[in-house]
């Protein structure tokens, strides 16, 4: 039996407020049943600080105008969960998936893009798991992925960010995902070097895709925006600073 498609749709370095309103056209259509199959979109972000709907005043070090300040945007998102940081060199993933054909369980999906990712990353020979009452993926202690959804109708936006060969100075600004105490670590942090670094970076693109594809029962399938006659927008709502 032939299983659904995966498109998968890498999106290169694009500036966050482009891609947020690129993720909110996709669930719109995919809830009105204009696009047939789910999608993950790849990506990486110019440096961002995104607020989830949970983020506590005292999780930003420093305010958005000082953040806008150092060339760090700041956007206020519906997503789930605190703050959080993307930067160069860290794969964002946003799945935009039709859960009425998976299972209508937000805990359930959220502890699939966790296994998937703690999958692609035991590929990657970094043992990883997930900590108790909390949401995001961790290898020996330091927090290696963070993720927060939205569900709009049962499709879902938002997604994972994790850490390959990012720098990660920057999340010395805030309290990531507003958990005290946290240690951030990279793919690249954990393998031990950064030699190579661009051949880790598709070992681990490549490592993820399998994984979404084997979790959510389908085939990822390489694809474009133009092949799904749709655009990119330059319209960044929810910046705030």
């Amino acid at each position: 039996m032939t299983r659904a498609t995966l498109q998968v749709i890498d999106l290169g370095r694009r500036n966050y407020g482009e891609v947020l309103e690129l993720q909110r056209d996709l669930c719109r259509r995919r809830v009105a049943k204009e696009i047939a199959n789910d999608i993950l979109l790849l990506v990486e972000h110019d440096p961002v600080v995104t607020l989830g709907r949970g983020t506590r005043p005292s999780s930003l070090i420093l305010p958005p105008a000082e953040l806008k300040a150092r060339g760090i945007d700041v956007f206020e998102v519906e997503r789930g969960g605190d703050v959080t940081y993307h930067e160069p060199g860290q794969l964002v993933g946003y799945p935009i998936l039709d859960l009425s054909l998976h299972r209508q369980d937000l805990h359930w999906y959220l502890r699939e893009v966790e296994a998937a990712l703690i999958s692609a990353l035991a590929d990657l020979e970094v043992i990883a798991d997930r900590r108790a009452g909390l949401t995001g993926v961790w290898t020996r202690g330091r927090k290696i992925a963070s993720i927060g959804i939205h569900v709009k109708q049962w499709v879902t936006f938002h997604g994972f960010a994790l850490n390959v060969i990012n720098d990660m100075t920057n999340f010395e600004l805030m309290i990531p995902c507003g958990i005290d105490d946290v240690e951030m670590t990279s793919v690249a942090r954990e393998r031990g070097a950064m030699a190579g670094a661009d051949d880790l970076w598709w070992s681990t693109r490549s490592a993820v895709v399998a994984a979404f594809g084997k979790h959510f029962d389908r085939d990822p399938e390489e694809t474009s925006l133009e092949s799904l006659n749709l655009r990119m927008t330059e319209q960044p709502t929810g910046e705030i600073g």
